[in-house]
């Protein structure tokens, strides 16, 4: 089956046009990678911080420096039926990982608004501006170099983005 014409031209168009820009993507990823952790060049008192709430077993595992750490960032809270389910999951991830032979931790929560809700309020101003938001704590959530990578829980078309936008700096 071959692709239409016409989204054929526009995905050759969005590749020329991403070359330089995906180039220093890859680039980006690729010195990270060579890097490896950045939790290794951390100070003992920045990782006992990092890890002093962790139960014991994942303490051990992030004491060595051997095993992936992942990020949990949650739009959770219990308001938004969308966004309830959110609040087992950092749980099962948690165990996901151990069985994995893996630590994670919860880096953070970040704001989730909803237009349904906020029609017709003055909130309604904020649902632009929330994405912003959600890009700056999933950022100041990862901020603390702990982490080989992240697992960001959400839902909505400003929350998921804002996720990945802040998620981004850390890539």
């Amino acid at each position: 089956m071959s692709l239409h014409p016409v989204l054929a031209a526009v995905t050759d168009r969005i590749r020329i046009r991403s070359v330089a820009s995906r180039s220093t993507y890859l680039s980006r990823l690729e010195r990270a990678r060579a890097k490896g952790p950045i939790r290794q060049a951390l100070g003992c008192t920045n990782l006992a911080h990092g890890y002093a709430a962790a139960p014991a077993g994942d303490k051990i595992m992030l004491r060595e420096l051997r095993r992936p750490n992942l990020a949990i960032v949650s739009s959770y809270n219990d308001m938004l039926s969308a966004h309830q389910p959110f609040e087992r999951f950092p749980a099962l991830i948690k165990q996901a990982a151990r069985e994995a032979g893996a630590t994670a931790q919860f880096a953070g929560g970040v704001p989730a608004m909803c237009d349904g809700v906020t029609q017709g309020e003055p909130g309604m101003e904020l649902s632009l501006f929330s994405r912003d938001v959600i890009a700056l704590s999933t950022a100041v959530a990862l901020s603390h170099n702990m982490f080989d990578a992240a697992l960001c829980l959400g839902i909505c078309d400003k929350i998921v983005p804002g996720l990945l936008i802040g998620a981004l700096q850390f890539s």
